[in-house]
């Protein structure tokens, strides 16, 4: 082991900060015993505030219809593949019923930028969770509104925001997304959504075309900025019907790395080992965990639109039912040392 790589991974858990240069360096590096202490030390910060507890998010993907066109994303308004669904209301709820009987104690609504769900009908099932499952948390993913849809879900119940920032750089931005849409609106959603109170989260893909570790360090800054309650990290897929269906998918290693690094920044951050990263890795999500992760989203969407709901290509997990989903992803943790956690999973610094 490296005493040069010892001394770096040190000083970012002491000092919560990191240096292009230390990025850059960690990144180069290839030896294994390097990268296992890094994920060794990000290991015990996350047991030191979450006691080896894994946090479960019961995953709804409600629509993929959507009125954008990212050039990396299966459901784009262009791709004429896709075999779009909605969920009407009664079916989100039902989700909800099945997932608290099997422990879930928060709800993440996620889909496609859809104008057929206004504002008032993500209000109906935003109260209409809460009715029902009063000390459940909600989370939206449904990416860019105006700040007064976002009082508006706020005010209905929700709590929680995820809308991944993509890249902090402009350049990059728009290498990923078409015209219409802008980094700085995406930033400024994140911003107004914490000033309302969410708890936010915001994130990045490994590897999308295009970025750099300068990119990454430049997220990295923006993150310190914002102060996220969430982050999601994964490696960017290929989808077959997007302008990215020949590029290479993004590195396991490298979004393992940056997983470790969040979490010695970010010591009380919520740090998903994604779906994404357990499809890009059989063993992905328990690498994610071992890396200082702790919360996974088992999907309880409909077995029937899972396969619809594609991103990205080869997604795991789209053929199981709901109580499968729950059990598999208990035994995988049992089985490296860690074990759900029967709460709703709050940032520890809105826990009640």
């Amino acid at each position: 082991m490296k005493k040069e790589f010892v001394e770096i991974t040190d000083e970012i858990k002491n000092t919560n900060n990191i240096t292009k240069q230390q990025l850059k360096y960690i990144f180069a590096d290839d030896d294994k015993e390097n990268e296992e202490y890094l994920f060794k030390t990000a290991r015990e910060v996350a047991d030191k505030v979450f006691n080896k507890d894994v946090y479960l998010r019961g995953l709804i993907e409600f629509t993929n219809y959507c009125k954008n066109d990212c050039y990396y994303c299966g459901i784009r308004c262009s791709n004429r593949n896709a075999d779009r669904y909605r969920l009407t209301e009664e079916e989100i709820l039902s989700c909800c019923d099945m997932g608290e009987k099997l422990g879930f104690k928060t709800f993440v609504l996620q889909g496609g930028e859809d104008a057929f769900f206004t504002d008032d009908k993500i209000c109906s099932i935003v109260s209409g969770i809460k009715q029902k499952n009063p000390d459940c948390a909600i989370t939206l993913s449904i990416g860019e509104k105006s700040k007064e849809s976002y009082q508006r879900f706020f005010d209905a119940g929700a709590e929680r925001y995820l809308l991944r920032h993509e890249t902090a750089n402009e350049e990059h931005y728009a290498m990923l997304h078409p015209a219409s849409l802008s980094g700085a609106n995406r930033k400024n959603c994140l911003w107004n959504l914490k000033e309302i109170g969410f708890q936010v989260g915001c994130g990045i893909m490994i590897g999308t075309p295009g970025q750099t570790v300068d990119y990454i360090y430049e997220d990295i800054c923006f993150m310190k900025e914002l102060a996220p309650h969430m982050i999601g990290i994964g490696p960017f897929i290929a989808h077959k019907d997007t302008p990215f269906r020949d590029k290479p998918n993004g590195s396991v290693r490298e979004t393992l790395l940056l997983l470790a690094i969040l979490r010695l920044i970010f010591p009380k951050v919520l740090l998903p080992a994604t779906t994404a990263l357990g499809t890009a890795d059989m063993l992905g999500r328990e690498k994610g965990i071992l890396a200082g992760a702790n919360v996974m989203m088992p999907n309880l969407s409909p077995v029937s639109v899972r396969k619809k709901y594609l991103l990205y290509d080869g997604k795991i997990c789209t053929g199981d039912e709901a109580a499968e989903c729950n059990m598999c992803l208990r035994r995988r943790l049992e089985n490296i040392g860690y074990h759900v956690a029967e709460s709703r999973g709050d940032h520890p610094d809105f826990r009640k």
